[in-house]
Order: structure tokens, then C-alpha cells, then sequence
């Protein structure tokens, strides 16, 4: 059997440039060599094949019917290349995780633990972005959401993190040991929550334990529960705010939780596509998330 003869790779780099953009002074263009060289490797193209590529007249350049079917195959070669290029070029620089958030979360949980996940992981480079809308992860712009939902979404890669209550703290300054205590408490009131549904709120906590005679009205109001709970740490009153998000702050002793009872919150979830789920740095971040939050 005779071996097949492929054409030369430059000449074949050379044909694929020109039936892209039916123009040799083009095609030279974005090969960075003059015309003369173009031409040069098409003649040499042609006399491999034995056939011509190109139709030339007055008019322009087009293909020949040969020339469609080389080009078809160019297509295919040069867009294959170029991805094992890229793939290689990944696999050389250090990984990226773009990851979203909300601020809340980011601030008072993974702040304070990220030097751990870097001393770990220091060949993954992260990048933090914080919003209060839900970024397409379809648009592929970030690669990981940790989202505050009631349940999962269903055409998503979801893991439960963990799953939330409310509770009450205030700074130790403050004394506070029963409801009524709260009576003669400044209420510091979280503005803007949206999960879960049955928001963990004052008017919420009066009707499950009091006291009955609370005037959930009053008090200072926020928008953003950061914000809150600083105002707390200062003493300026008591917030009903995430068992998790405030859980540095009590282990510091900047915060109490004086009462045992607790109201009902939504869940944390590590959300990527599908796709992507089994990424070595994903599955990184997913793994160090789950075992810091159960601690």
C-alpha cells in the first residue's frame, strides 16, 4: 500500500488562512510574511495534491471544489490543535476559581479561614466576587456560587454546606440572661433578607417566645447584617443574625448567644455546573468548605 503524502504544514497553515478570508494580501496579513510567500506555499500545496485549490480571477479568489474539501479538513485540524494548545497552556498555569458570593458570608466566614485554604491549595489562585443577585454560572463568567437557599437548584451541581438557624446575640456588656431582658434592649432589626420565607425577624421571635409585651417596632435598622452585627459587637443592642455568620464572633467572646432557642434559617450550598463539578480545584475548594464548616 503507498503511504499517503500530507502536505507540508506550512503550506497547509498557508492554505487555511487564505480560504478563510479569500484573500492572499489577508492571508499574509495575519501570517505576518509577505504574498510572495503565500503563493509560494500554495504552488507547493497544489503540486503535492496534484490539483488546484484555489480558483484565481479579476474578480477575487475562491475554491475549488478539491479546495472545499481541504478546507473542511483544515477546520477540523487547526480548531483540534488549537484546543490541545490551550488545554496544555491550562494545565502549565496555575488553576483559577472565580468564585461569588454574598458579603455577609465572605466578611464573617471565608475571610477568616482563606489563608488556611491558600497555605493548602497554593497552586490555585482565587478570586472572590461578592453580589446580591444570582450570577448565571451558564455565562461561565464565575465558576463556583455559595448560595443562601432554601433547597437545592435542580439543574445545578448543589452540596449542602450546612443548614441554618437564627439566634439572638448581643455583646456580653449588655447582661442579657432572659426574653425579658430584651424589653430594655435596643433591637437591631436586618432590612432586605430575602430566604428564608418565614423571615427570622423580631416580630418572628416575639410570637414564638416572647416576651409579650416586646416592641418589635423599635430600634436601629440595617441593610446589610455586617453591618448589624459590628453594631452589636459595639453594644448598641441585640440582632437576630446566622448561627453561622456569627459564630467567629462568639468564639472571641464579642458575642453572646444568651438564649438557647433559635429560629428556623435556610442552607448554604456550594453550586456549580455539572460539568464542572469533578474540576481538581473545585472539588478542592467543595471538600475544605465542608470539612472548616463542620468544626
Amino acid at each position: 500500500m503507498k503511504n499517503l503524502r500530507l502536505p507540508p504544514l506550512g503550506a497547509l497553515r498557508a492554505f487555511h488562512a487564505v480560504a478563510e478570508c479569500l484573500s492572499f494580501k489577508q492571508a499574509a496579513s495575519q501570517l505576518s510574511v509577505s504574498a510572495t510567500a503565500v503563493s509560494h506555499q500554495i504552488r507547493l500545496l497544489e503540486s503535492v495534491l496534484e490539483c488546484r485549490v484555489f480558483e484565481r480571477s479579476a474578480q477575487g479568489v475562491k475554491l475549488t471544489e478539491t479546495g472545499h474539501l481541504l478546507y473542511a479538513g483544515t477546520q477540523n485540524a487547526f480548531s483540534s490543535l488549537e484546543d490541545a494548545v490551550k488545554k496544555i497552556e491550562r494545565a502549565r498555569a496555575s488553576p483559577d476559581l472565580i468564585v461569588t458570593t454574598t458579603s455577609n458570608f465572605l466578611t464573617n466566614w471565608l475571610l477568616p479561614r482563606l489563608a488556611d485554604f491558600k497555605a493548602q491549595f497554593p497552586q490555585i489562585d482565587v478570586h472572590l466576587h461578592t453580589s446580591v443577585e444570582s450570577i448565571d454560572l451558564k455565562k461561565r463568567t464565575v465558576d463556583v456560587a455559595i448560595r443562601y437557599r432554601e433547597s437545592a437548584e435542580s439543574e445545578l451541581h448543589c452540596t449542602l454546606l450546612y443548614e441554618d438557624r437564627f439566634i439572638v446575640v448581643a455583646s456580653p456588656r449588655l447582661n442579657l440572661n432572659m426574653p425579658e431582658d430584651l424589653n430594655a434592649t435596643t433591637l437591631l432589626h436586618v432590612e432586605n433578607r430575602a430566604v428564608p420565607a418565614e423571615l427570622p425577624d423580631w416580630k418572628q421571635w416575639k410570637q414564638r417566645y416572647g416576651p409579650p409585651t416586646l416592641n418589635v417596632l423599635r430600634g436601629l435598622h440595617f441593610s446589610d447584617e455586617t453591618h448589624a452585627l459590628q453594631a452589636a459587637v459595639a453594644g448598641h443592642g441585640a440582632v437576630i443574625a446566622s448561627q453561622l455568620l456569627v459564630g467567629d464572633l462568639i468564639d472571641r467572646g464579642m458575642l453572646v448567644a444568651p438564649f438557647e432557642a433559635s429560629l428556623p434559617g435556610a442552607n448554604y450550598y456550594l453550586v456549580t455546573l455539572e460539568e464542572s463539578a469533578d474540576r481538581a480545584e473545585i472539588v478542592a475548594l467543595r471538600e475544605w468548605i465542608k470539612q472548616k464548616i463542620s468544626v
